[in-house]
């Protein structure tokens, strides 16, 4: 990997270690609190992925998860190590490397990014495939249907239907204000 595409995945693992020293909101009825890192999963796909591939923007969560895991305290709340893997939380952790590839693929392949694109890709990427991920891992680890699962996940909804349109909303701009991304899509 060039030391310029290796920058730019270490940018956006750490972007998502800074998005966790924000406070995590506790929900009384489930154990997997909202953060604003899946904020980071979209930026990583949508700006990341657009740019320079999906690959890289699934290796900055890749990054993120593997500091995670040696123990740092990046996650909200100042949680680490390889024991919130087996929380509740833990596919949604892993969905972050599907959801992050998912968003960069389709914005990598958009022919002309819009809004409405934006926001399409990172419901998709940012929402679907990480609900994908975390609903029967948290069924499963709290010992719950599914449905059940489903249900009290509807709760996240509204903040994750903000953090697509915040994201997408940052994402045209910083698509439009890292000039040398552009530069090497057009030179590959």
């Amino acid at each position: 990997m060039e030391i310029q595409k290796l920058t730019y995945v270490s940018l956006f693992a750490a972007l998502m270690g800074v998005l966790g020293l924000l406070p995590a909101i506790p929900l009384g009825f489930t154990p997997v609190p909202i953060t604003t890192q899946t904020l980071g999963v979209i930026l990583a796909g949508s700006v990341l992925g657009a740019r320079i591939g999906p690959k890289y923007a699934a290796y900055s969560q890749m990054l993120f998860l593997l500091l995670v895991a040696a123990g740092l305290p990046l996650l909200s709340g100042g949680r680490g190590g390889l024991g919130v893997f087996l929380s509740p939380s833990g596919g949604y952790l892993i969905s972050y490397i599907a959801g992050a590839y998912v968003i960069g693929y389709l914005c990598y392949n958009m022919k002309e990014a819009n809004l409405f694109k934006l926001l399409l890709a990172n419901v998709v990427g940012g929402m679907a495939v990480v609900y994908l991920f975390g609903i029967p891992f948290q069924a499963m680890m709290m010992n719950i249907s599914i449905w059940e699962a489903f249900i009290v996940n509807l709760a996240f909804l509204p903040g994750d239907f903000t953090k697509v349109m915040i994201g997408s909303l940052l994402a045209i701009k910083l698509q439009k204000a890292i000039p040398l991304l552009k530069e090497e899509v057009k030179a590959a």
